[in-house]
């Protein structure tokens, strides 16, 4: 038997700030009581823009997670919010309790666009002043590794450290490499996760103009509606999600706190369009497939899927397509599916890190989120939502979509440990 069929993997901290809360016990409470995290943009001014609403952050000071001021000065946004989440889970785990062998404790920490604010700043003082007054500190600023690998720094964590770059799935990606990587036994353990933080003049014109966003300015709280007629492109949401990923015995040594099992990864290439996904979910539904073969799972065996479920017209249609190819009967007969994104808005490349909460907390509780502002269901997408109101269930299997510009398509599949 191969060593990738024998190492099991499971999920032993959870951190996240997010547009619900700036931990992950108050995101959830958001998400389980159905209360949206999506209003005015209050970071930026966004009179001469399409669309003034967004998910952001809220009252949230990351200078208590750095070593000093300084340090924080010299990180980017998005940065901002990842060493934090990283942090929460990292304690959450308890692991530096255990004086873990820090060469086998990887981290992979991704972004979709990374410092954007960075680069805008910079790029303003390069045209309205001069090339000198280009910070020195631009590019490490900016890059979408450098949250990665100051966090290794700042724990001194030798073992493989990267940074996934996937658009809207790199959260996901993140996790299910760091997954493979201690499975290969490359490590023992991995902090993994995505962070984003676009919600600034470029990023926010940029999605605008292409028409993906809602503008639904008027109703910021019911702008987001996944699988609703009334849908009209996503919102743009900002934050970071974290987990904490061990290899079975080497938790199970130390007393750690096991939340699941991550038994199954899936990625595809949906191989179709620069932004639309494939129209019938070819590229998803492999994703999925993969997972489920991951986990030595039926679909069946499944209760709930987090779906990507971005609330935009053509989307939500794929993804509901791509679960009824995947998961067959089970489909339309028992299987739950909610989107998350109808109140935290879309995390981008931290969505996945986000939502692997929901499927954990979810497992943990016996409560399925729902998906608010489903008022009038598309008769395209005919699965059971959750809609509006959370369900008591107990879930003992579920699993999370992330699905990327560029054909980007990643599935998580965590199992209630035992």
């Amino acid at each position: 038997m191969s060593v990738i069929s024998e190492r099991r993997v499971v999920i032993t901290g959870l951190g996240a700030v997010s547009p619900l809360g700036n931990d992950a016990e108050s995101t959830w409470d958001g998400m389980k009581n159905g209360r949206s995290g999506i209003g005015l943009i209050q970071g930026m001014d966004p009179t001469d823009y399409p669309v003034k609403i967004a998910g952001e952050v809220k009252d949230f000071d990351p200078k208590p997670y750095f070593k000093n001021p300084k340090d924080a000065r010299r990180m980017d946004r998005y940065a901002h919010l990842a060493i934090p989440a990283a942090k929460m889970a990292l304690e959450d785990s308890g692991l530096l309790d255990s004086d873990p062998d820090l060469g086998r404790v990887g981290v992979m920490i991704g972004s979709g666009i990374g410092g954007l604010g960075t680069l805008e700043d910079n790029h303003t003082s390069l045209i309205q002043k001069s090339p000198s007054r280009v910070s020195p500190l631009t590019i490490p600023m900016m890059i979408s590794n450098i949250a990665s690998g100051v966090f290794s720094m700042e724990y001194g964590f030798g073992g493989p450290n990267m940074a996934i770059v996937t658009a809207c799935a790199t959260a996901n990606h993140s996790i299910g490499e760091a997954w493979r990587m201690i499975k290969f036994g490359d490590a023992e353990a991995f902090i993994a996760g995505g962070s984003e933080a676009s919600i600034r003049p470029m990023g926010l014109a940029g999605f605008a103009n292409m028409k993906a966003l809602s503008t639904r300015n008027d109703e910021p709280t019911r702008a987001s509606r996944p699988f609703d007629t009334g849908r009209d492109g996503f919102v743009m949401g900002e934050g970071a999600g974290m987990v904490v990923l061990e290899e079975l015995e080497h938790a199970k040594k130390r007393g750690a706190p096991i939340l699941a099992e991550l038994s199954g990864y899936g990625l595809s290439a949906d191989a179709y369009h620069l932004t639309a996904p494939h129209p019938e979910g070819a590229g998803a539904a492999r994703c999925m497939d993969m997972a489920l073969k991951h986990a030595g799972l039926n679909p069946e065996d499944v209760d709930y899927v987090n779906a990507h479920g971005t609330s935009t017209p053509v989307g939500d249609v794929a993804e509901t397509m791509a679960v009824k190819r995947s998961f067959g009967n089970h489909a339309t007969s028992g299987l739950l599916v909610s989107s998350t994104k109808s109140m935290t808005g879309h995390l981008l490349g931290a969505a996945g890190g986000v939502e692997i909460l929901a499927c954990l907390m979810a497992m943990r509780d016996g409560i399925v989120p729902p998906t608010i502002n489903l008022e009038d269901q598309d008769e395209r997408c005919d699965l059971d939502y959750v809609a509006n109101t959370a369900r008591e269930v107990k879930i003992k299997t579920a699993l999370s979509n992330s699905f990327g510009f560029g054909g980007h398509n990643a599935s998580l599949l965590v199992t209630k440990f035992s």
